[in-house]
């Protein structure tokens, strides 16, 4: 029999690439992900390993295992769905991944109004990167997230993550003056705000730009949208800020609405979302946001 343990490291190994990035991600030591990833190839009673010196890599038996170890989890993500059902009232933690507009704008509100719903529930909230919520929600770090993708740097299907939109809206080019009829193309000179590189707004405002014809001048990097409209409104560049962070601009700050939108989709691990307590989320936000 397969231990179902031993194929989630398998199934972490194809995805984060090294042992090492297992172990740190999953609280094991190397030695400890090597020894039970060895366990599991005398289970399957196949190679599932390429080792290379120092470099491991699955072979096409692993690579299958893999495919199943998703279809696996994902049923036992249901079973626990169901199980949770059965039970009288929603309690213990929830662990939920947020990007920093959404824990400014309707985050806090949402869990007042889950708190009201179910006093049981204990809602923890992180604040990260899109592009870290997959990995987070397969490594059990995350029940539930919320993320985004834009036009042009759509969210990539992810293997073991069940995801579902919420909600469009639009992004704008804020500038400390504008004409209204002005596109993109005017500020391909200007000192541009744009996001920590690695994340998708930082991707999408180089994406945006270059689709305009021009690579921006990039003078600050600023993740945080209350931020960087400080930043423009104080002459020191533009910026493209999504709607959700553009309803209260600080004085001086003019709001170009452009044809690019961003959308908020939530997600969790394949066969979880049917789970009472993210359901519960899920309405809890969705009746925050209608």
């Amino acid at each position: 029999m397969l231990d179902v343990r031993r194929l989630r490291l398998l199934r972490e190994l194809a995805r984060r690439g090294t042992i090492a990035a297992v172990a740190d991600a999953l609280a094991f030591t190397p030695s400890a992900v090597s020894q039970q990833l060895t366990a599991l190839e005398r289970e399957a009673g196949v190679a599932l390993l390429e080792r290379t010196g120092r470099r491991v890599s699955l072979t096409p038996a692993g690579h299958t295992l893999v495919a199943h170890a998703d279809a696996v989890l994902a049923r036992l993500e249901e079973a626990e769905s169901d199980l949770a059902d059965a039970r009288a009232g929603l309690t213990g933690p929830l662990r939920i991944g947020a990007f920093p507009s959404a824990t400014q704008a309707f985050i806090p509100a949402t869990l007042t109004r889950l708190a009201a719903a179910h006093p049981g529930l204990e809602p923890r909230v992180t604040e990260l990167d899109p592009a870290r919520v997959a990995a987070a929600l397969r490594a059990g770090e995350l029940d539930v997230a919320l993320v985004h993708d834009y036009d042009l740097v759509p969210f990539p299907p992810e293997p073991g993550v069940h995801t579902a939109p919420l909600y469009r809206e639009a992004m704008f080019l804020a500038a400390e003056s504008a004409d209204p009829g002005a596109t993109l193309d005017t500020w391909r000179d200007a000192p541009w705000i744009v996001a920590t590189a690695g994340t998708r707004c930082h991707t999408m405002t180089i994406r945006a730009c270059e689709a305009a014809g021009f690579s921006p001048r990039i003078r600050h990097q600023v993740d945080d949208f209350s931020t960087v409209l400080a930043f423009v409104a104080a002459g020191h560049g533009v910026a493209l800020v999504p709607e959700l962070s553009a309803t209260d601009p600080p004085p001086g700050v003019r709001l170009i609405r452009l044809p690019i939108a961003r959308t908020t989709t939530i997600a969790c691990r394949a066969g979880a979302d049917a789970h009472p307590a993210i359901a519960a989320f899920a309405a809890a936000v969705r009746a925050e946001i209608d």
